[in-house]
């Protein structure tokens, strides 16, 4: 449900992972944030929540 509203607002799914991880799971830890490092790389950058520069008059 939270994926699908962050998506409706422009966050791409590749974007967002969930897991469940125990604190004495250190390399499962690891091996999950290099994977969601890898597909947030992956995806590129993000171009809907990119601030503007603001235009002086």
């Amino acid at each position: 449900m939270l994926k699908g509203l962050l998506e409706h607002m422009g966050i791409e799914p590749g974007r967002l992972h969930f897991s469940w991880i125990s604190s004495a799971e250190g390399t499962k830890f690891a091996e999950v944030a290099r994977a969601v490092a890898a597909e947030v790389k992956a995806t590129g950058p993000a171009t809907y929540f990119i601030k503007k520069r603001a235009e002086v008059a």
